[in-house]
């Protein structure tokens, strides 16, 4: 195709201001000579890379086209243009855009879905044109999914890599990526969703762009040469990102409860706390604060989750949900935490909301109940912790006690602690006593036996210090007194 930035050979816009309207009325008797007639001048233009004209005449044709009514002529026409040899690049976008502004006048859904398939074979492979043909798959994906075929829609929807689209608008692609990943969700398909939602940059979402005084002057000039043609100017929207946002985080927690990350679904509340429109509206507020107490709690033990459940503890917003504060604060003190209690105590509040429910099946949110399991488990490895805390050695009777569970669930909680590394433990079954004093090799012994000697020698070094200095004050207190007396007598 030839270069539209090339300098037209010749302007034809004289001959396309006499033949266009002349065009435009022979079609309503013949169509077929007024697009005829149109081609051979179409011919011209695009040998003599007149662009302006180029794109008027083609526009013009599919506009003929859609006024007569006759679709399945539109759609012959634009593939044949769009074939020309040598046709301009931008006269083929002009031309793809008019035609997508006919799509919401078709008579019926098969005819549109036929001009959806034309544009999408006129724009394959083609980079100038690939907006549009984005623009056009989304369409076609949204037809698939009121139509049912969900499957459909998202291979349609997916099939395309906007994020290495140059041309398309960064929002604008957040906006499709964001479509992809809803698809995938709402299809079953985990594993794609997760891949496209890496695509999305957290940066663009986590603050504004700023534009710099030379762009903001040169935006300005801009309009003020459109007011200067006599166009309308819109005003200038502030690029505020907080919507995607939103929709990104809402859909990562979703990813994130699937495969039961909850220290990943509490990052994220924590990112849409940041959000002022969350931060403006009570309501949510509150539900933010308490779904970052509750993951945080499911999470398991770890250095990162042990600090983020400290930082989330400080938080003095925490005072407006004075109830789920109070369960937090359980599990940042070293005491022990009876399930029973705690069940009792918090659970009509927390199976009041959709995240827990104690009962399988009663719930919208078929992993409710799991969470519920799972909450009894940390509450169970909490108190384990805090007996390893005090205790080196204690009986099994006793332990189960404490624990509130059976002998086997006793040993089935300490054999996943110490798998995972949270406590060290020892279970002599014959003696029915757990062990949670590690034992030291060499080299900590020896390293403990250095440090105190050097412990050692500094305090005598000190002491021997303290003993030289009163011996020397003793020496010279009775220089001192003799001093004194002899002032006396004189």
């Amino acid at each position: 195709m030839a270069d539209a930035a090339l300098k037209p050979e010749k302007d034809f816009s004289k001959e396309a201001d006499k033949q266009i309207p002349e065009a435009e009325k022979l079609a309503k008797a013949d169509i077929q000579a007024a697009i005829e007639k149109l081609s051979a001048l179409e011919k011209q233009t695009r040998q003599a890379s007149d662009l302006a004209t180029t794109s008027r005449i083609l526009t013009s044709i599919v506009t003929i086209c859609k006024n007569a009514d006759d679709w399945s002529l539109l759609n012959d026409q634009t593939l044949v243009l769009s074939k020309k040899h040598s046709q301009l690049k931008q006269a083929i976008t002009r031309m793809v855009q008019t035609v997508m502004g006919f799509l919401d006048d078709t008579p019926n859904l098969e005819t549109k879905l036929s001009v959806i398939e034309t544009l999408r074979t006129v724009t394959e492979g083609k980079i100038f044109v690939e907006v549009e043909r984005a623009r056009v798959t989304k369409i076609l994906s949204d037809i698939k999914k009121q139509q049912g075929d969900l499957k459909a829609a998202t291979d349609v929807l997916c099939e395309l890599q906007v994020e290495t689209f140059g041309s398309m608008d960064r929002r604008e692609k957040v906006e499709f990526i964001l479509s992809q990943v809803a698809l995938c969700i709402e299809s079953g398909d985990w594993n794609q969703a997760g891949i496209l939602a890496r695509k999305i940059s957290t940066k663009y979402l986590s603050r504004k762009p700023k534009k710099t005084p030379e762009q903001l002057a040169k935006e300005e000039k801009e309009r003020q040469k459109k007011r200067d043609r006599g166009e309308e100017v819109p005003e200038e929207k502030v690029d505020d990102v907080t919507d995607l946002k939103l929709r990104y985080y809402e859909q990562q927690i979703i990813l994130a409860k699937h495969d039961a990350k909850y220290l990943d679904v509490c990052k994220h509340y924590r990112q849409v706390l940041d959000t002022e429109a969350v931060e403006e509206d009570p309501q949510k507020l509150q539900a933010v604060l308490q779904r970052i107490i509750y993951f945080i709690i499911l999470a398991p033990h770890d250095n990162e989750q042990h600090d983020l459940l400290h930082r989330v503890h400080k938080d003095a917003r925490n005072a407006q949900i004075p109830e789920d504060a109070e369960l937090l604060k359980l599990f940042t003190v070293h005491e022990l935490m009876r399930w029973p209690e705690v069940s009792k105590l918090f659970g009509p509040h927390l199976c009041g909301t959709e995240i827990f429910d104690s009962a399988e099946g009663q719930s919208s949110d078929d992993k409710a109940f799991q969470r519920w399991q799972d909450l009894r488990k940390r509450v169970i490895e909490h108190n384990v912790r805090v007996v390893a805390k005090y205790y080196t050695r204690i009986q099994m009777g006793r332990l189960t006690r404490l624990l509130d569970l059976t002998e086997d669930e006793t040993e089935k909680y300490i054999s996943e602690l110490v798998t995972s590394k949270t406590v060290y433990a020892k279970i002599d079954r014959p003696a029915r006593i757990v062990s949670f004093a590690k034992p030291r090799d060499a080299d900590d012994i020896l390293n403990e036996w250095s440090f105190n000697m050097k412990s050692l020698l500094g305090l005598l070094e000190r002491i021997d210090h303290l003993i030289t200095k009163e011996e020397m004050m003793a020496r010279i207190q009775p220089g001192v007194k003799s001093k004194k007396g002899k002032g006396s007598k004189a």
